[in-house]
């Protein structure tokens, strides 16, 4: 007897083992998930930086030299994405190539946390599911996915804070409600549209809050108050300290007032200038190109949000489900604009509910006795997931980067402002002040030169605002001041955005500006293959394109 008992332990036993090992293989599918997609972004790196990039890319090299934000580059976007560049930049050096490898490391740690979300409400194998729909998604070029956006960043603090925040809502430790807090509100400061996550984890604490205490009676809703002040307390001040800590740095460095106009009083304008009616006509047209060939993704995520209905174990989650939807796509919605890469901050969300659909109709197979179909949902899943990157194939596996770049940025000078600015950086002094008329900031990181003005962008001068005309006065005022030794002009539609009613000053000044100060010293003619002229070449060549860069330098022409 005690032999046979002796064999039944070393049996269970190594039942335990096997168990225990196979709790492991989620997470290994993971790695594997997150090194295939981490391959793809590997080979295009170097892709050239495109304006938004370029605009971080600067602000968080103005912080490394001590240049706090809002003093020499002006926008309205809250300064967290800033200085994760600046991180980002110092870790892995001040290239497209450094940049796009912190990029890297974010969107797979974001995966990763979206795979413990969604395996903490839904099992390993969900959780699988849903992190191979974030890799897939956040990598399309239909959303942007490789280039840098603040909403990679506030996807990763989002999902990141939520996580914490379903962990604190379980064991109810107020250092985690803290820890959930501090991160949703680094969200917001990595761009305005974060703020939506703060709401929702005020909301999701609020209903989780709201349940009988243990001693009381089913019906009698008694709610613990003092245990809900003091978490709830933890979680408001986790939030409201990355933002207040923005302030007084930004006050302590003098740039408080440019930081309050442009991240607030400006945004107001900006975000106020499309109606409701408008929005959705916009929305209408982008939808299909952001949901693109990833179309069965976005269906299996449907089916997700339907098995509320359905099935009794995802209803469970109903409330979170809906609500983390609900709230993902309201940070897509400010300003009605419903740029590609603002629907990255909604992937999360999406991806939990791909998971869900899986996790569902597996269980709906399984309960139906139907255990020879119980692979089918995850099998039609690989085929979702597989479907784009065939669609896709040239752009994630055989374009090289400068032409990746080209194929989603088309006539944009993003290639082009590589050797624009090398050869400012060879043609200048190291404290030469330079000026970019159009909205080209990367020239001004790739050339390692200050600008002349804080206007890194002219697009809020060509918006029909009310700032817009001393806006451009003061952008005016500032070049006359600083004299730069060159000036860069972008004769590229994309890069001004004019529309009926913009007012146009600036462009009659810089037109007699440039006569009367400077000479022609270079020009790009953007074509298929690019032409580059500079020096007395500049001078007589003759542009084929309606693309073109000039780049002049001071002295009586």
């Amino acid at each position: 007897m005690a032999k046979k008992h002796k064999q039944k332990s070393g049996a269970d036993a190594q039942g335990g083992q096997s168990r225990a090992d196979f709790r492991y293989w989620p997470h290994l599918i993971v790695l594997i998930i997150i090194l295939f997609f981490g391959i793809i972004r590997f080979r295009l790196l170097d892709m050239p930086l495109e304006r938004d990039e370029g605009e971080y890319a600067y602000a968080g090299q103005l912080i490394l030299q001590g240049i706090p934000p809002y003093q020499l580059a002006y926008n309205m976007k809250l300064p967290g994405t800033y200085a994760a560049y600046a991180v980002i930049l110092g870790l892995f050096g001040q290239t497209p190539a450094g940049v796009h490898a912190g990029l890297l490391l974010a969107n797979a740690a974001t995966t990763f946390l979206v795979f413990l979300l969604a395996a903490r409400l839904f099992g390993a194998w969900s959780g699988v599911i849903s992190a191979a729909s974030y890799a897939l998604l956040s990598t399309s070029p239909t959303v942007l996915g490789f280039a840098g956006h603040a909403t990679h960043f506030v996807a990763l603090a989002a999902v990141a804070g939520i996580f914490l925040l379903l962990k604190a809502i379980e064991s109810k430790r107020p250092w985690l409600y803290f820890c959930a807090g501090l991160l949703v509100g680094l969200a917001f400061v990595m761009k305005q549209p974060g703020i939506f996550f703060v709401f929702f984890a005020g909301l999701y604490f609020l209903i989780s809050e709201w349940k009988p205490t243990n001693d009381a009676p089913a019906d009698s809703h008694k709610v613990d108050w003092r245990g809900l002040a003091v978490r709830g307390s933890m979680l408001i001040v986790g939030a409201v300290l990355p933002f207040a800590f923005t302030c007084v740095v930004l006050w302590r460095a003098g740039a408080f007032s440019k930081f309050w106009f442009w991240t607030f009083l400006y945004a107001r304008e900006y975000a106020s200038a499309l109606g409701p009616y408008q929005g959705v006509q916009v929305l209408w047209g982008v939808a299909p190109g952001v949901i693109g060939s990833a179309v069965f993704v976005w269906l299996f995520a449907a089916v997700g949000l339907s098995a509320i209905g359905w099935d009794s174990e995802i209803r469970t989650h109903s409330i979170f489900l809906s609500a983390f939807l609900l709230f993902s796509f309201l940070a897509v919605c400010p300003g009605f604009y419903f740029r590609q890469h603002y629907f990255i901050v909604m992937l999360p969300a999406v991806s939990l509910l791909a998971g869900a659909a899986v996790a569902a109709t597996t269980r709906k197979l399984k309960q139906a006795g139907k255990l020879s179909l119980q692979f089918l949902p995850s099998l039609l899943f690989v085929f979702a997931g597989a479907y784009p990157l065939v669609a896709q194939q040239d752009f994630f596996f055989q374009m090289d980067p400068l032409t990746a770049c080209r194929a989603i940025y088309g006539p944009n000078p993003f290639p082009e402002a590589l050797q624009i600015a090398d050869y400012l950086r060879n043609h200048s002094s190291p404290n030469a002040r330079i000026a970019i008329l159009g909205s080209e900031p990367e020239i001004y990181f790739y050339a390692r030169r200050h600008s002349a003005t804080g206007y890194i962008y002219v697009y809020p001068l060509m918006e029909v605002q009310k700032y817009a005309s001393t806006m451009q006065q003061e952008m005016i005022s500032q070049i006359e001041a600083a004299q730069p030794e060159y000036i860069v002009l972008v004769d590229v539609q994309l890069s001004w955005l004019a529309r009926p009613g913009s007012d146009t000053e600036i462009l009659a000044w810089s037109q007699r500006y440039i006569q009367e100060r400077y000479q022609l010293d270079g020009i790009v003619d953007i074509l298929t293959d690019t032409v580059y002229r500079w020096g007395a070449d500049a001078l007589t060549y003759r542009p084929t394109s309606e693309f073109t860069v000039k780049i002049f330098k001071r002295g009586a022409p």
